[in-house]
């Protein structure tokens, strides 16, 4: 029995480094510590895999296949864990047709794409084709081996059928031939055919009922003749693929009917045992007078030539049974044992994940929201509570509190005013802020110059683009620039807009620090000159100890602790950490998606409904104490003395007090945008290598595709470059009523002893003998009178030319000129007396072996015509070979 099997090449990969791009984006995605230098020995780790994988020649082994499972279950796993898209991770997998041998002038087809799914098939299809070549190298001589290559014929099965169900939505191209819907599609079958035909040799060799085993080897005769019929428009198989289909397809039907032969002899049907057995000699006939190169049925045919004659020898002198036609006997049942195999990850029984720890890119950002949902709730909680202390402030500053109720003796400066004033010298005062302020432009001209720069590398590899695109047109197959780069363009016009906004936030600051500048130096001054300064007045004497006084200064108490209460609040609200990791990765296991705001808000109200409680409680205790503050103010003044100097101290007192509060927020205003400032520039940098990786991965794609399209184009056949007539052949016309030579057909005439010499121009070798007659000769070109050369048919001295002999016989162009020149086209027939036209020689060295006018030397001079060199006639140019003998006929 013929074990010969198809079995499939795997594809080529060109080498990627995942190391480093994958580093790169845990090092922006995640903070540094354990986890990332982890992540980052597992990017390295899998980068070796890939190596193994598909690097290196990989042995027809188990250990083999099992490299390229476990490979293709870690791309599963880090699928939903990294941004595998052509504007984010810059990484491009080049594969090469396992079909396309390539050719002379190019490589093999190969299709680059920045694609994990694409990785993904074409790992895939390796691990289809490496199953095939498996087993095809089982012994299936044993049952462990038939067991094997069953097991290995139904993975590769299902292997090409699930790259033919995923291939196209995996990928945002047409993929190239190999992987095709239409190839894997037929793959798959030619497999599962294969398989059937192990298990038909397995209940075979385990001796089962013909009748089933009749059935297996019909079923896997229908699959063969399947896979046949989709082969035969596929040129990018190999040539050997449809002939052994066929073969296969009509050696199974060969067995389903010899096996079922033997159960109509057991039923005693004789007639159809030996219709049978006729029908199955004739499908063996047809494998070994077509494809006996490619598969041997030697055994198969003895055995059935064996039964057919003793049944016939039975039947002829027992049984006498009528032997029906073929297609009278009843079809063969069918009987299917084997399926492809689906492809369930992990694949592998020894997969581990290598990021197990790494939450997937759906969680990742689920959390990134959540963050954003959780910063916008801290820093909306946040600034409500500081602008109730800048109300707060603002107020008590127009009261000119506490202050006020502090300035009893009207000559010496309010603890209070002393208190802000040596708070503002101790943070540098007006130093300070110049200084902040200071480095504001340079902060923000170093982030607009990274942000540009990013923008325009874009920007020329955008141009560049669209120049090979206008070139090249329909053969510039790749994603434009322009739709590529919109995800980063629109980040970058967000980051415009940012600063756009920083530098208005730049100027208001600005403007703020140049209303108070003065009244901020004079709060920086020390205590004498301060208090040399403010005017005298004392507009509180008659007040000292009063009921109001002592009311004000309760209620200030009373506002300070709230105040504080605040700072408190905001440590406590910025502290809160909650990890959602969990709730997101429960709800994408349960469900399948997160739905995000639901879960966030949910978690959100949880985790900080009790700070928001306490905030809103803080803000309501300020605006009562503010309320009755303003009250117990109103009674104060209304008791104080009103004087010019009096309002004048109280005014300074003010603005002193303002003072500090505005030196407050204008530095921390400064600290934020430099702090703001500073995080851009990280941002922007990682923006900017964003930028160049994915240009430097462009670059290279072009490169490639460049290379490739010279390769095809190479590949190509062109048109050939007629060289124009020159000039000196088209001095001489030939006359339009002249006819062009016709090349005479090259008919080989048998020479025939004691013929008569034929004449020139003669129409018959014999007239009295009917006899084949050669061709006529063709009339002699019309030369022109501008060359006068000796006829290469000029008699030798002593001897008289025949009378019909051209005056010239060299050959004359199309053109009609008179230059001689190499002849052209197929040679004339040369005759007796006439010249021939002959090709120029090819080079070639001696050959022993040979004969005929080119390797010999002149050894005799033809009949009729002159020797080709003559003291009057120098040998013509083009023609170093003398012309060949006429043989009579």
């Amino acid at each position: 029995m013929a074990t010969t099997f198809v079995s499939v090449p795997l594809k080529k990969a060109s080498e990627v480094d995942l190391a480093k791009p994958l580093s790169k984006f845990i090092a922006a995605s995640y903070p540094s510590g354990e986890a990332q230098a982890e992540y980052v020995r597992a990017a390295e780790e899998l980068n070796k895999l890939r190596k193994s994988a598909v690097g290196r020649p990989l042995d027809k082994h188990d250990s083999s296949l099992e490299i390229l499972l476990r490979y293709y279950d870690q791309l599963c796993a880090i699928e939903p864990k990294f941004p595998f898209a052509e504007n984010q991770l810059c990484l491009t997998f080049t594969w090469k047709d396992a079909f396309d041998k390539g050719s002379l002038f190019g490589g093999s087809v190969k299709l680059a794409l920045a694609s994990l799914g694409y990785e993904k098939s074409c790992v895939l299809f390796n691990i289809g084709a490496l199953a095939s070549q498996i087993a095809a190298e089982q012994n299936l001589e044993n049952d462990e081996g038939l067991k094997s290559a069953a097991k290995y014929y139904q993975l590769a099965s299902g292997v090409f059928q699930h790259i033919k169900d995923t291939v196209l939505s995996a990928l945002n191209r047409e993929p190239t031939m190999d992987i095709s819907p239409d190839t894997v599609g037929t793959l798959s079958l030619i497999m599962l055919a294969q398989a059937q035909e192990v298990f038909f040799l397995k209940a075979a060799a385990d001796k089962m009922k013909d009748a089933i085993i009749a059935k297996l080897a019909n079923q896997a005769a229908d699959y063969y003749g399947d896979a046949f019929k989709q082969c035969q428009y596929k040129e990018n198989l190999p040539k050997e693929v449809l002939p052994v289909l066929a073969a296969k397809h009509c050696m199974m039907q060969a067995n389903a009917e010899f096996h079922q032969s033997i159960l109509a002899k057991q039923q005693k049907k004789f007639g159809e045992e030996i219709a049978r057995l006729q029908h199955g000699s004739d499908l063996v006939k047809t494998v070994a007078s077509r494809y006996d190169e490619y598969i041997n049925v030697k055994d198969l045919s003895d055995k059935i030539s064996r039964a057919l004659t003793a049944a016939k020898k039975d039947n002829d002198f027992i049984y006498h049974d009528r032997v029906p036609d073929v297609k009278d006997l009843e079809a063969i049942g069918k009987a299917t044992l084997v399926k492809s195999i689906p492809v369930n990850v992990p694949m592998s029984q020894k997969f581990t994940d290598l990021f197990v720890k790494m939450v997937p890119l759906a969680v990742q950002q689920a959390l990134s929201i959540y963050n954003q949902r959780r910063a916008d709730l801290v820093n909306r909680l946040i600034a409500q509570m500081r602008e109730s202390t800048n109300l707060a402030n603002g107020v008590l500053a127009s009261l000119n509190l506490p202050a006020a109720v502090e300035d009893l003796s009207g000559d010496s400066v309010p603890r209070s005013i002393l208190e802000k004033s040596s708070s503002v010298i101790q943070q540098g005062g007006l130093q300070t802020i110049d200084q902040l302020m200071k480095d504001l432009p340079d902060l923000l001209q170093r982030n607009r110059e990274i942000l540009d720069e990013s923008l325009r590398i874009l920007d020329q590899e955008e141009v560049t683009d669209n120049e090979l695109k206008t070139k090249f047109k329909e053969r510039w197959q790749r994603t434009p620039s322009s739709e590529l780069y919109k995800p980063l363009r629109t980040e970058g016009a967000n980051f415009r807009n940012t600063l756009d906004r920083a530098i208005q936030a730049d100027k208001v600051v600005r403007e703020r620090y140049a209303t108070h500048s003065e009244i901020i130096g004079l709060l920086c001054k020390p205590e004498a000159e301060l208090n040399a300064a403010i005017p005298s007045g004392n507009p509180t004497k008659s007040l000292q100890g009063s009921e109001v006084v002592m009311l004000l200064k309760t209620l200030l108490a009373s506002l300070n602790e709230v105040k504080k209460e605040r700072e408190t609040l905001e440590n406590d609200v910025k502290s809160v950490e909650f990890d959602m990791s969990t709730k997101f990765l429960t709800a994408l296991a349960q469900d399948g998606a997160i739905n995000e705001e639901a879960i966030s808000v949910t978690e959100l109200d949880r985790i900080y409904g009790s700070h928001t409680e306490r905030v809103q409680k803080n803000l309501k205790k300020q605006e009562e104490l503010l309320a009755s503050i303003q009250s117990a103010h109103e009674e104060f003044s209304k008791s104080t003395q009103s004087t010019t100097n009096a309002a004048q101290r109280e005014e300074v007192l003010k603005k002193l007090a303002a003072a500090h509060d505005q030196f407050v927020e204008l530095v921390s205003n400064l600290r934020e945008g430099t702090k703001f400032y500073n995080g851009l520039t990280e941002i922007l940098l990682k923006f900017q290598t964003k930028c160049s990786d994915i240009v430097f991965a462009r670059k290279t794609e072009r490169d490639e595709l460049l290379k490739d399209m010279q390769q095809s184009m190479a590949k190509e056949p062109s048109a050939p470059n007629i060289p124009a007539v020159p000039a000196y052949q088209t001095a001489v016309s030939v006359n339009e009523s002249t006819p062009v030579p016709t090349p005479a057909p090259r008919t080989v005439f048998q020479s025939a002893p004691q013929a008569p010499e034929r004449t020139p121009g003669s129409s018959s070798g014999c007239e009295k003998q009917p006899k084949p007659q050669p061709p006529a000769r063709p009339p002699p070109p019309n030369i022109g009178s501008t060359y006068p050369a000796a006829p290469f048919g000029t008699a030798p001295p002593g001897t008289s030319a025949p009378a019909s002999a051209p005056v010239s016989a060299s050959p004359a162009s199309i053109g009609g000129t008179g230059v001689l020149s190499q002849a052209q086209g197929p040679p004339y027939p040369s005759y007796q007396g006439y010249p021939g036209y002959y090709p120029m020689p090819m080079p070639m060295a001696y050959n022993q072996f040979a004969y005929g006018q080119y390797n010999v030397p002149y050894m005799f001079q033809p009949p009729g015509q002159s020797p080709f060199q003559s003291a009057q006639q120098p040998q013509q140019p083009g023609y170093p070979y003398p012309q060949q003998q006429y043989y009579q006929q």
